[in-house]
């Protein structure tokens, strides 16, 4: 009998060729399209779906998807935060919300399009989670919140293919999605205007103005609003001064931004809470990483400090530049990804 899995179909290439590889590979396969928010690719997706002849659904998931992220998203930017809520929609959309629909249908697995490698450890028992081996591509870092039952119902076909490879095989099989663009930008912000969004979310009265200091606390202007800033900004300030100025504080209760030069953004010790490990259980001594505070941050070499639970400190070998409140910090041991947790504070 053949396994059933459930496919995340987004209408982009990398959803479509993992779904055409599931079904080359004798499973069968369901093609499941979120709709998360206005801006919708449902048409994509089902095409490609009549094209491999697999059954489609498209489900309803905006309300959840407002509650989860959005809200989350502005509420951070209000607190003086940057949240990356790529992050948060796979664990409550993707990997939570799908999951118990394939359930639902009795399927065996659920599959995304994802750029990253799960393979099953049988010394340790655990799934691990590895990058991918393209490694301009890779995912990994969005996905260090899933836990072990997640990882276990989980197939990402791409992890050992180049991105050029997944575009071939689209063409090869005459999928009219081998050239769609690389999406760049957060799916519901419209024209990556975080601030404008941000404001429009709240009553535009809880977005004040406030002064922009210098780190003696001098009032150096005037900023626009917290929620239009981020640690590390140089742009948008609108202050003249022989020196690159750059944000390098952000403080909510009094609705402060601190400025500073390019050297005063550096730190060699943060705080990271919500916690989820990995390829251990739980952080019990400190431990070597190689820890990622962005997306596109190359890793440092750090040690990780548990302090309780659901807390860790990460103190880095080197000091590094803008590292940011609300931004996930990953954990890797060389291609594997040991876990990660949310930046909470800075140790300045």
């Amino acid at each position: 009998m053949k396994k059933r899995v459930v496919v995340a179909m987004s209408g982009g290439v990398d959803s479509s060729v993992a779904a055409a590889l599931l079904k080359d590979k004798g499973f069968e396969v369901i093609g499941i399209y979120m709709h998360i928010w206005e801006r919708s690719k449902d048409k994509d997706a089902k095409m490609v779906a009549d094209k491999l002849g697999i059954p489609y659904y498209a489900l309803d998931m905006r309300n959840f998807f407002k509650e989860k992220v959005i809200a989350n998203f502005c509420e951070e930017y209000k607190d003086g935060r940057t949240p990356n809520p790529c992050i948060r929609c796979n664990k409550y959309i993707k990997f939570d919300a799908l999951a118990k629909k394939a359930k639902e249908l009795e399927a065996n697995y659920i599959a995304t399009g994802h750029y990253a490698r799960i393979e099953f450890d049988k010394q340790k028992g655990r799934c691990l989670l590895k990058k991918c081996v393209d490694t301009q591509k890779d995912q990994s870092y969005f996905l260090y919140v899933l836990t072990q039952e997640q990882l276990k119902f989980t197939l990402m076909p791409l992890g050992d293919l180049y991105k050029e490879r997944v575009r071939e095989i689209a063409k090869e099989k005459n999928l009219h999605v081998g050239n769609s663009p690389e999406s760049q930008e957060i799916c519901f912000i419209p024209e990556n205007n975080y601030g404008e969004f941000v404001k429009e979310y709240f009553d535009s009265s809880l977005i004040c103005p406030g002064p922009i200091v210098n780190k003696e606390g001098k009032v150096i202007g005037e900023h626009k609003g917290i929620v239009f800033y981020t640690i590390g900004q140089r742009r948008g300030m609108g202050i003249a001064d022989k020196n690159p100025l750059y944000v390098i504080a952000i403080d909510k209760k009094n609705n402060v931004i601190m400025a500073g030069k390019k050297e005063e953004l550096y730190t060699d010790e943060l705080i990271a809470d919500n916690m989820n490990f990995i390829n251990i259980e739980k952080l019990e001594t400190p431990i070597k990483v190689k820890a990622k505070i962005r997306y596109l941050h190359q890793p440092s070499q750090a040690t990780v400090i548990p302090l309780n639970k659901d807390k860790v400190s990460v103190r880095f070998d080197s000091p590094q530049q803008a590292v940011t409140p609300g931004q996930a910090v990953v954990f890797y041991n060389g291609e594997e990804v040991i876990g990660g947790g949310t930046i909470n504070k800075i140790k300045n």
